[in-house]
């Protein structure tokens, strides 16, 4: 059995067929263990990273960071045996700049990791027969090759080096390609390069634009050739020097410009695209009504400061969320419809509430959610929540936590806003807006005072649920938090 092995991208689970290479954890040559974190991929759902499946040394990386890759394609080669001595590797010993070919021999080594659903021990899952274990979770991998995301200043194949196009054939296994990008130059080095390239890896490429510098104007000092971050900013830092006099003798009453220049482009992907997609269904598929509700949560905050005073509750993180979540899945017991599912020609009423919370992160909005929240104490939901957002704000949240809610919490309020209208997430019936909890002039036993009060937004399904009992369900919500206590002994 070859002792050099390929490590397939699994598949991550919910249908997902590809992932973005977010960052490598490791390098060729690092000496990495069993279960060992090895690349961090964006989905369209959460950010994952995933383990190795053997121990040894990192023989190739075949992909990029930045490159889109296909479920089932090989990412990384692994030696499994690296104390029986070197084996052949890709190399540039053919030529010059020329970019590195694999050796027919170091093909013909690699063994490529099975495709059909199932990975070695010590992966992510339990046991399955055979002594394997299955893959993080989903429909079984496709095998269809990577594909990187197009950017400006991509070479047609036909434009490459000939050296390159002669490599071997061999399917098994990827040609090992710098994570460099190349585009046409006159030459560098003092000499033409292959094919009248020039190479940049895509961060050095776009500070070369920032910063208006050629990179065809630039002698590489990174490996092969390539132009690093510093061959720019050492150009540019030249380009700016000779710039200053002539700059001070210009009149300062040039036009400001509104061109391409100050224009930027952000490629819509993962979480935002998947979001975009779904709000873009729902919106135009669900009848939404939206209901708001101002209610005097006085008695509540009152609530939560006695119970942070408790012993037991004193390591517990305590919000106004705890209550407005427990609300909701109190008014879903008095109100089962509220949370069900459209499916065409019949109405699907859950007797479980997966409670979402949209949290948003720095990938995008997600909606990670508790599962069977309603049969969480007041203590388990506070425990659950903590660890829900710290799960998200650690972009740790994985496919299955963002998978199966049925009804879902914003919490607006946390960015000073009132309320809002919410969009129903996809196969849900209700969505409850809780906004910001603001001092403010209520009438309170026939005299203003002043109290604490906060407005509520819930946004519905009108084909499930009627205006009759949206109101009831959001009716019953403002009572517990307006005195959560009583509505407590009333309820339970």
């Amino acid at each position: 059995m070859s002792r050099i092995k390929e490590f397939n991208l699994p598949d991550l689970g919910e249908g997902l067929t590809e992932g973005e290479i977010l960052s490598w954890l490791v390098a060729e040559g690092d000496t990495i263990e069993l279960n060992q974190p090895i690349v961090e991929v964006e989905t369209a759902k959460a950010a994952v990273e995933i383990p190795a499946k053997w121990a040894g040394r990192v023989q190739a990386i075949f992909h990029p960071e930045g490159t889109t890759v296909e479920v089932g394609t090989p990412i990384i080669a692994i030696d499994t045996d690296p104390g029986a001595g070197p084996v052949e590797t890709p190399s540039s010993t053919t030529g010059g700049d020329d970019l590195p070919t694999p050796s027919a021999a170091s093909l013909a080594a690699v063994e490529v990791a099975p495709a059909e659903g199932m990975v070695e021990p010590g992966l992510i899952g339990g046991p399955a027969p055979g002594g394997r274990t299955a893959v993080l979770v989903g429909y079984g991998p496709r095998t269809t090759a990577a594909k990187r995301r197009p950017r400006k200043g991509d070479v047609p194949a036909q434009a490459r080096p000939a050296a390159a196009a002669a490599a071997p054939a061999a399917p098994a296994a990827p040609a090992v390609v710098p994570p460099v990008e190349a585009a046409p130059a006159a030459g560098r080095n003092g000499h033409p390069g292959p094919g009248g390239l020039v190479l940049a890896k895509p961060p050095v490429r776009k500070l070369a634009k920032d910063l208006g510098v050629d990179l065809a104007t630039l002698t590489g000092s990174g490996p092969l050739g390539s132009i690093t971050r510093e061959d720019v900013q050492r150009a540019a830092a030249g380009a700016t020097a000779a710039a200053e006099p002539v700059a001070a003798t210009r009149p300062a009453t040039a036009a400001p410009s509104f061109g391409a220049d100050r224009e930027q482009r952000i490629p819509v992907k993962g979480v935002r695209k998947l979001t975009a997609e779904n709000m873009v269904r729902s919106a135009f598929t669900a009848p939404h009504v939206t209901e708001f509700l101002t209610v005097d949560m006085t008695r509540a905050m009152k609530a939560l400061d006695r119970l942070r005073d408790r012993r037991e509750w004193r390591d517990v993180r305590v919000s106004p969320l705890l209550l407005v979540a427990k609300a909701v899945l109190l008014a879903v017991k008095r109100h089962p419809m509220v949370n069900s599912t459209w499916s065409g020609d019949e109405i699907v009423v859950k007797e479980y509430v997966n409670l979402g919370i949209a949290a948003a992160t720095e990938r995008g909005l997600i909606v990670p959610n508790i599962k069977d929240a309603g049969r969480l104490s007041l203590r388990e939901l506070a425990d659950a929540l903590t660890d829900l957002v710290q799960t998200a704000k650690a972009g740790r949240t994985s496919p299955a936590d963002m998978s199966g809610g049925t009804l879902t919490i914003t919490n607006v309020g946390v960015f000073g806003v009132d309320t809002g209208t919410p969009i129903l997430p996809p196969g849900e019936s209700a969505i409850l807006a809780f906004g910001a909890v603001r001092e403010m002039p209520w009438v309170h036993k026939g005299k203003v005072r002043p109290r604490q009060v906060t407005t509520l937004g819930l946004s519905f399904d009108h084909r499930i649920i009627d205006g009759e009992l949206g109101s009831k369900f959001l009716r019953d919500i403002g009572d517990f938090l307006s005195d959560p206590e009583a509505a407590l002994l009333a309820w339970t």
